[in-house]
């Protein structure tokens, strides 16, 4: 009877036993799974910051280089004007500034701007000239201008024309202007381009 017990208890033990441990590698299984599948997703996670941190930093990248194109090619772009700037000034401006002190040359483009205009207008003409050149031009403007159109010649001299001048009609209903700032103006408009291929090669 002793034995039949043992029997029965080391039996029963050992079912449990045979249990406790099918069960202990049944909940090891499933928390190795479990931990696999959570290392998995973090792995993809993980791969997915990576790779979207890689993408970032490649459009930020292509960015600021674009960025850095851009500026460079608008300060080269500037820079080239304003040499171009430079150097059509201080050929243009100062040429037609010193072209414009001569009376003579002066006397000889109002006489043909005058001469136009007296084909064009029966009025009589209005003038406004450099203050610095009156007494040069005035007796000439009264005197010999005015009998080659034979028509009136109003003079008027201002210290806002630095050279050059403006005519119209004496009614003052309209002019134009020819002063040293609208030749320069015109000449600069020509010169630029061959400027700029020279300077260039554009």
């Amino acid at each position: 009877m002793q034995n039949k017990l043992q029997e029965l208890t080391d039996k029963l033990y050992q079912e449990g036993l045979s249990k406790g441990k099918e069960e202990g590698e049944r909940i090891l299984a499933e928390a190795k799974a479990q931990a696999e599948k959570i290392l998995a997703e973090a792995k993809a996670q993980a791969a997915g910051i990576t790779a979207k941190a890689e993408s970032d930093a490649a459009s930020l990248r292509s960015k600021a280089e674009s960025d850095v194109k851009m500026a460079s090619a608008q300060a080269l772009q500037a820079s080239k004007k304003d040499i171009e700037n430079v150097l059509v000034d201080s050929i243009v401006k100062e040429g037609v500034k010193s072209e414009l002190a001569d009376s003579d040359l002066l006397k000889d483009i109002i006489l043909a701007v005058a001469k136009n205009f007296s084909t064009q207008e029966s009025c009589d003409l209005a003038l406004v000239l450099p203050e610095s050149l009156k007494a040069e031009i005035e007796p000439w403007v009264s005197g010999k201008l005015a009998k080659e159109l034979g028509r009136g010649v109003k003079a008027e001299f201002s210290k806002k024309i630095a050279g050059g001048f403006n005519i119209g009609p004496a009614d003052g209903s309209w002019f134009v202007s020819l002063t040293d700032e609208a030749f320069s103006a015109l000449i600069s408009e020509y010169l630029r381009p061959v400027t700029k291929k020279l300077l260039f090669g554009e």
